[in-house]
């Protein structure tokens, strides 16, 4: 069920939204594991390390799927706001088109370049067959990947949260389901693994976009949309970039500071790992409101409500701090069960109790994620990518910097402070991009110091209309220019 943003409480459309997305990033978490939990049970530890090397390069396909629907979404909510729906088709039409060439590039890239990006991470020799197997499959299966994160983002775009939970709830359990009939009864080794994966996500991906071609079929439009718009594509590639690279530079970022935990004995890189896990599932967990907030906000930016987009951010700084106040608390009282669950009964306890540091120090500065990842939700709504890097890549390079710099005075402890200086800085500067209001669009800024007032546009348009007896207002003296929406103007009274 699509969901117009642009009217209604601000608190309950942005909560509303946010449960299946919550409930969405479980499932994706399942997915995930699962098929690393199938193979170490039923195939060995060979086959777990198989699927474990596979990861860093999977993940930079999953970078460049994720990144770029990010743009679709933005977009589309832009114009769906606007009530603009032949150009909302329109790049609907664009955001499918382009998203598909860019994953049969891609496929046909990492098939063949496969062994050597297996040699650029130095996949260790017992493994690299079965390596080469899972992720030749997985690679094969990229088409199917990029076209369900295209249907979500649309979703998401125009409101609706609900139907990606369905189909990816569908997706996790046939994959686990695939997983163990591949493995245990017909003997597939690794390849029923990656097969399953791939059968999996191809059919809810082909589901996906049956129901979203049904749903943007009943949406009515005063004219034909395009099959491709290159406006529109450019349009959507200047957000989907930066947010590509961003995610990238996320990846980079860690392996960077787990190349300075290393060195200093398993017991910490075990430990390590295992609080990043819990921390990163926490801040997933954090991102489902700010992820809510940037649908919010591109649709009411689409309809002209400035103020309605600061309601809206205000409500979601509010329900985040919420949620991470029951985390924080969650980590300090049960820490150390909680960590017992990733790493296991019978480990020992050093290895808990630097687990234990970190997330005891880093836990109480996570109530300044929930605010710059609002902020930065503001900014990528409005399509105000330049600075939304400037937030992203402060915080991440403070980060990796100050772990090189602490690392060699205070030890691990340098690893656990540099992430809070990083947040604290990063926050900083994407409070100051907020309030100075660069995410709102030019066209609108350039109106406002031209002393005309955008309106929302419902009331726009009924404000052009002259009530009975009433002479219909002259237009306006001076010009200001029009945006690409062609929406009307009106003059301040």
């Amino acid at each position: 069920m699509m969901t117009d943003m642009t009217k209604g409480s601000p608190f309950k459309i942005l909560l509303k939204f946010v449960v299946p997305l919550l409930l969405s990033m479980v499932f994706q978490q399942m997915y995930n594991l699962a098929d690393s939990v199938i193979a170490g049970r039923f195939l060995g530890v060979e086959a777990l390390a198989a699927t474990g090397a596979a990861y860093p390069i999977t993940v930079l396909f999953i970078a460049v799927a994720t990144g770029a629907s990010v743009g679709c979404s933005v977009v589309i909510s832009q114009l769906f706001g606007a009530h603009d729906t032949v150009r909302m088709r329109s790049a609907v039409n664009t955001a499918v088109i382009t998203l598909v060439t860019l994953a049969l590039a891609l496929t046909a890239a990492g098939e063949a370049a496969c062994p050597a990006l297996m040699r650029l991470i130095s996949t260790p020799k017992n493994i690299f067959e079965p390596t080469m197997v899972y992720l030749r499959i997985y690679i094969a299966g990229l088409l199917f990947l990029f076209l369900y994160n295209t249907a979500t983002a649309i979703f998401n775009g125009l409101g609706d949260s609900r139907t990606p939970l369905y189909f990816l709830a569908f997706s996790t359990t046939f994959n686990v389901i695939l997983d163990v009939l591949f493995v245990s009864t017909f003997d597939m080794g690794i390849a029923g693994i990656g097969l399953a994966t791939l059968i999996a996500q191809g059919i809810s991906s082909l589901l996906a976009i049956v129901t979203l071609v049904r749903r943007l079929s009943h949406i009515p439009a005063n004219g034909t949309p395009a099959r491709f718009d290159t406006h529109l594509l450019r349009r959507m590639s200047l957000i989907a970039i930066p947010s590509i690279c961003q995610q990238s530079f996320v990846s980079v970022g860690v392996f960077c500071v787990q190349g300075l935990v290393n060195p200093l004995g398993a017991y910490t890189v075990a430990g390590f790992s295992a609080a990043l896990k819990v921390s990163t599932f926490a801040i997933m967990v954090m991102n489902a409101l700010p992820n809510a907030l940037s649908s919010f906000a591109a649709q009411n930016i689409g309809a002209q409500d400035i103020p309605r987009v600061r309601q809206g951010v205000r409500a979601c700084i509010l329900m985040s701090e919420v949620v991470i106040g029951g985390i924080i608390v969650l980590f300090f009282l049960a820490g150390e069960p909680i960590l017992q669950l990733f790493l296991g009964s019978s480990v020992n306890g050093p290895v808990i109790s630097i687990g234990l540091e970190y997330l005891l120090i880093v836990a109480p500065f996570y109530p300044l994620v929930g605010i710059k990842n609002c902020c930065d939700s503001a900014l990528r709504g409005g399509g105000a990518m330049g600075p939304f890097m400037v937030t992203t890549l402060a915080d991440l390079a403070l980060r990796v910097i100050l772990a090189f710099a602490l690392v060699p005075l205070l030890g691990f402890a340098g690893v656990c402070y540099a992430y809070p200086i990083g947040w604290v800085i990063g926050t900083s500067i994407s409070v100051v991009f907020y309030v100075t209001n660069v995410w709102v669009p030019k066209y609108m800024r350039q109106a406002k110091r031209a002393g005309y007032v955008l309106r929302p546009i419902e009331r726009e348009v009924a404000a052009q209309q002259p009530q009975e007896g009433q002479a219909v207002p002259a237009p306006a003296k001076r010009p200001v220019r029009r945006h690409h929406l062609h929406l009307p103007r009106v003059k301040h009274s």
